[in-house]
């Protein structure tokens, strides 16, 4: 059974706004999602409309093989959703919070304390279990709002930007919990975020979004072969052989696309016969930011050959 199924999913809201468009994709249980793009994309329209908080305008969404359209209640038993910015009871201690949230779904008193204080051990959050959250931090109470949403033990977890404004290693534990529930408890992770680079540390496969469309999902490998999947090779000299296709980056610096690091030698030896002095060479492939703006520059360049041909 597939986590998530979107099928030409579309949200158009009454003022006419497209906030998404005609998007799908699907997710296989136990995958760490990154859903990424800008604030205003679409990402947490996206988020509503697999909770049953919006209706779709056109199109199907089903989450483990339930409408949350039809069936919003049954959706949030087996869902767990952190927003950016969580609403807990403020004149309730920590563990009084995870209680109350463990029995609102169903858990017993006992088993929600039990459950509430193994998550804030895990969260590092024992020495403020018994105090009100009034007096906690950012940090603490985005750290509180994950164990809420995992007190009842979701198949699947939104997250919402659920770094923002932690501490390097309270997102060094945030992290680990995410990687650990998608690998050893098999829950999917559907991670919203604007941060690519911290995606791609975390996150096993990846949908971009901007402007409500989704420019392409899949993993990176997948991504990458859309826009270039082959090496960049960064050379730092004082030549480089006109008579092979370059980008120049600096006064010395060098970056050349290669299919292979078999081409890689070659490129070298050619520099040296020439006698350039080599002082650096690395080779990457392209990061997920460069795919975002790879596809973005791509989709536009479309757009406007389209207008273009119209015009003609």
């Amino acid at each position: 059974m597939k986590a998530v199924i979107a099928e030409n999913l579309t949200k158009i809201y009454p003022s006419g706004k497209k906030a998404v468009i005609d998007t799908s994709f699907t997710l296989e249980q136990g995958e760490v999602f990154g859903f990424l793009g800008p604030n205003g994309a679409g990402k947490t329209t996206v988020v509503k409309l697999l909770n049953g908080i919006l209706t779709p305008t056109e199109g199907i969404c089903r989450v483990f093989d339930t409408d949350p359209a039809a069936n919003p209640v049954e959706v949030r038993q087996f869902s767990g959703v952190v927003t950016e910015h969580a609403q807990m009871y403020g004149d309730m201690s920590g563990l009084q919070n995870l209680i109350f949230y463990g029995t609102a779904f169903g858990l017993s008193a006992a088993e929600s304390k039990t459950r509430g204080i193994d998550l804030l051990e895990k969260l590092e959050l024992t020495h403020a279990e018994n105090r009100k959250l009034d007096t906690y931090s950012t940090g603490m109470r985005q750290r509180l709002s994950l164990a809420r949403a995992m007190i009842h033990r979701p198949k699947i977890l939104f997250l919402d930007e659920p770094t923002s404004g932690l501490d390097p290693e309270s997102v060094q534990s945030v992290n680990n919990m995410i990687k650990n529930l998608a690998e050893k408890e098999g829950t999917t992770i559907f991670l919203c975020t604007h941060q690519l680079r911290y995606a791609q540390e975390i996150c096993s496969s990846y949908g971009l979004i901007a402007n409500g469309d989704l420019l392409a999902a899949g993993d990176l490998a997948k991504l990458r072969a859309l826009i270039f999947s082959g090496l960049i090779v960064s050379i730092k000299s004082d030549r480089c052989p006109k008579d092979i296709a370059f980008t120049k980056t600096g006064e010395m610096d060098y970056e050349i696309k290669v299919d292979s690091e078999a081409e890689i030698p070659a490129i070298i030896k050619r520099i040296v016969n020439e006698e350039g002095n080599i002082y650096n060479v690395a080779a990457r492939r392209l990061s997920l930011e460069e795919i975002y703006f790879g596809l973005l520059d791509k989709r536009n360049a479309e757009e406007c050959s389209g207008k273009g041909a119209k015009n003609d």
